[in-house]
């Protein structure tokens, strides 16, 4: 069949004119077919052939939504996303049964008219005066195409898609116009494969691959003479005709379309008699649309790259834009999501936390030095479920995440230790650090100080724990009062300011408040921004942005600019390298014993907040951060005490025992086969430091060396001093010489003189 147009070379006009039994010479009223209220509807009611042309002569021809697929890092999909469900394809990759089944059954004169087949619309013209309406449309192909491009022009905007599928007087006139145009710039194939492409076939599919696969489960270039026709009865009414849910209306519809085939001479009645025979045959594939389809966990990292795309404006200079270009979909997103290291996620979350805790847990890893986010999951699943969230617990409220964050706890402290040390306090400064104490006032800030009228106080966990301590050992222990003392000494302003560099904003978005107890945690944090602010410490003092996205191709294959992370020192490398020397004695000596990992080093801090309604585990290595959160996940938070968790009854919980396992397990599988790099140790020792010696029971000022001592003393006093192993006991021992017997010294056992350590 040709492509034949009609016209005979008459303008838009004329041809909307004859359209409509309007004599052209006489520019009649649109009054010939004796339509109902012309005068009260739209664009009809101005009356003139003059007033047709009007309208504009170019058809905005968006292009059509698509799929967007996220892919991990290493290619793999995560997802796949869309407003509306089309995989875009031409027209020799359509079955020929369809292309004839489409043609038949909606404009059987096709290839014979041009954009509007005039014994149709005469006929349905006459029948709606009557009726005092638009009860019937005769459509052709291209002014359902028209009527479809107006709709996808509407995309998601139900007011908008309401106009466009009006039935109205007004609408048709303009639908008339552009399916002029577009049959002359087109032409019949091109139309058609644009048809077929854009029109809705029912059960969320859009275009005919789309319904190829959703109820065939195969490609459109495949479908069967029955199975086209079955489609083919859809695109009239997809929820009247819906095979799945009306397989008997369907069939009906179905046969429907073969008879016509067989009357129009596409097919033989023979062959038309056979495939009525036929069942319908269905192999549905449920839609699987969205980040709650992600795999390994990974709905709320999806989410988060649709969260970066529709805030960055890099995308699109408004948020509308960006999200009409979001809705087009169309876009292959490479994301930096490690497939290893989300599995080692979730079974880590899995292992400690159970899905119908009271409480959840939420899990971040950062790369250091790249700012890449390899992995980010939690214990409560992405959905609508019991037990379910679509709040990204790891996120911050303009991401999706809580409206508030979480209270941090001592992971805040090493900001604070940070800071002091960039203000030129030594990593031996010492502090009296008694259990309990007043806040000191007045205390300075960026605008001015603060007082403490209200005469707050601060203690430490336990009452055991009394100063004077040095940072090395504040840290280990996690001592409050030593952090309050020397924030107090530095002034609030240096650890808000570093804690900016660092990329430490509040969860809700409001600035730090300028106060001391900033130092214990008080403010609200994301497990993504503690992972990106530790990760500064493990790059040596750079931190770099968080970033989700490596690459998007768009439609047509084009290369799109993403975001990229930007790398700015937050710190010197002395502080860096001492911050981590000091973490990493947390780590194996301190509070984090039990989130060391084996045979790599690693550093890090716990953080408990008051009344226990949340627990933290944040460490890195020098290759991968990350931070653990556990705590209530709704906005009253829950008490952590005599509470059972992952199948295990704790009556405190503390950062050690539940988010510092939950670290060591993700880490572990997150960095298998990766290099162990170790930190850049800094020697931690105060100069000033002079040694005495012991009596008989381990005490006194004898000088070193001297009778260590037959009982011997048990602690090291001095845990801030690096003591050769070479005076350690033996011949010259410098605690624990005897004379006679096997003396117990501070540092060591020693069977020897009295030779001793002299002290600089």
């Amino acid at each position: 069949m040709g492509n034949k147009r009609s016209g005979g070379g008459l303008s838009s006009a004329q041809q909307a004119a004859k359209f409509l039994g309007v004599s052209v010479l006489a520019g009649a009223v649109l009054a010939g077919l004796a339509l109902p209220a012309v005068g009260a509807i739209g664009l009809a009611a101005k009356g003139t052939v003059e007033q047709f042309d009007e309208i504009p002569a170019n058809l905005k021809r968006p292009p059509l939504s698509e799929r967007t697929t996220i892919l991990d890092a290493n290619g793999g999909e995560i997802a796949k996303v869309y407003s509306r469900d089309r995989t875009i394809v031409k027209l020799k990759d359509i079955s020929p049964y369809m292309r004839k089944a489409i043609v038949a059954i909606e404009d059987a004169r096709f290839y014979e008219h041009g954009a509007i087949d005039l014994k149709g619309v005469l006929r349905a013209l006459n029948e709606n005066a009557q009726d005092g309406g638009v009860s019937q449309g005769a459509s052709t192909l291209t002014q359902q195409y028209v009527k479809n491009v107006f709709v996808e022009e509407a995309g998601n905007n139900e007011k908008a898609v309401a106009k466009a599928q009006k039935q109205s007087i007004g609408r048709k006139i303009k639908e008339l116009k552009y399916a002029i145009q577009v049959e002359k710039e087109l032409g019949k194939k091109l139309i058609l494969q644009n048809y077929l492409n854009i029109t809705f076939f029912g059960q969320q599919a859009y275009g005919i691959e789309a319904a190829s696969q959703r109820y065939f489960s195969k490609h459109a270039k495949d479908l069967k003479l029955e199975e086209a026709a079955l489609l083919a009865g859809l695109v009239q009414s997809p929820s009247r005709y819906d095979p799945v849910n009306a397989p008997q209306v369907a069939k009906a519809r179905r046969d429907t379309v073969l008879q016509r085939m067989a009357e129009v001479k596409d097919i033989t009645q023979a062959q038309a008699d056979a495939a009525k025979k036929k069942p319908l045959g269905l192999k549905v594939s449920s839609p699987k649309n969205g980040c709650i389809t992600a795999v390994d966990g990974a709905g709320f990292f999806c989410d988060y790259v649709r969260a970066v795309f529709l805030n960055d404006p890099v995308f699109g200079k408004t948020r509308e834009e960006r999200s009409q270009r979001w809705d087009r979909g169309g876009m292959t997103i490479r994301t930096t999501l490690d497939p290893k290291a989300q599995k080692s996620v979730q079974n880590s979350i899995k292992s400690h936390v159970y899905q119908d805790d009271p409480v959840a847990t939420a899990v971040t890893l950062v790369e250091p030095g790249t700012g890449k986010v390899v992995a980010m999951g939690q214990s409560k699943p992405y959905g609508f479920g019991t037990n379910e969230l679509t709040i990204n617990l790891s996120a911050d409220k303009a991401m999706g995440g809580s409206n508030y964050g979480f209270q941090v706890g001592s992971t805040f402290k090493p900001i604070t230790a940070a800071a002091a040390l960039e203000q030129g306090k030594k990593p031996y400064q010492r502090y009296s650090s008694p259990y309990k104490m007043d806040y000191p006032s007045p205390v300075s800030t960026c605008n001015g100080s603060w007082s403490n009228s209200e005469g707050s106080t601060v203690e430490n966990e336990d009452i055991t724990e009394k100063g004077p301590y040095g940072m090395k050992e504040a840290l280990a222990k996690s001592i409050n009062t030593y952090f309050v003392q020397l924030i107090s000494d530095i002034g609030v302003c240096p650890v808000t300011e570093l804690a900016a560099k660092m990329g430490m904003q509040r969860a809700d978005g409001q600035k730090l408040n300028q106060v001391p107890s900033l130092t214990l945690g008080s403010e609200g944090f994301s497990p993504l921004t503690m992972a990106g602010a530790y990760a500064t410490f493990a790059n040596r003092g750079v931190y770099c942005t968080p970033v989700f996205i490596e690459s998007i191709t768009g439609p047509g294959g084009k290369d799109l600019e993403v975001p990229k992370s930007s790398c700015t020192r937050a710190m010197s490398e002395k502080t860096a390298d001492t911050m981590n020397t000091l973490l990493r004695g947390v780590v194996e000596d301190g509070t984090g014993k039990k989130a060391g990992l084996d045979n790599r080093p690693s550093a890090g801090k716990t953080g408990t907040t008051d009344e226990r309604k949340a627990a933290w585990f944040v460490g890195y290595t020098p290759n991968l951060a990350g931070a653990v959160w556990v705590g209530g996940s709704g906005s009253k938070g829950v008490e952590m005490e005599n509470i059972r968790i992952g199948g295990v009854f704790h009556d405190k919980v503390y950062g050690a025992d539940t988010p510092g396992p939950i670290w060591r397990d993700a880490m572990s599988g997150a960095l298998e086969g990766k290099p162990a790099e170790d930190f850049v140790n800094v020697p931690i020792k105060d100069p000033s430091a002079k040694k005495p010696g012991r009596d008989d029971n381990g005490n006194g000022d004898k000088p070193s060396g001297d009778n260590g001592g037959s009982n011997g003393g048990a602690d090291d006093p001095w845990p801030d001093i690096t003591i050769p192993p070479d005076v350690i006991g033996g011949d010259d021992g410098l605690v624990g010489g005897n004379r006679g017997g096997n003396g117990n010294g501070g540092h060591g056992n020693g069977n020897g003189n009295s030779n001793g350590w002299n002290f600089p």
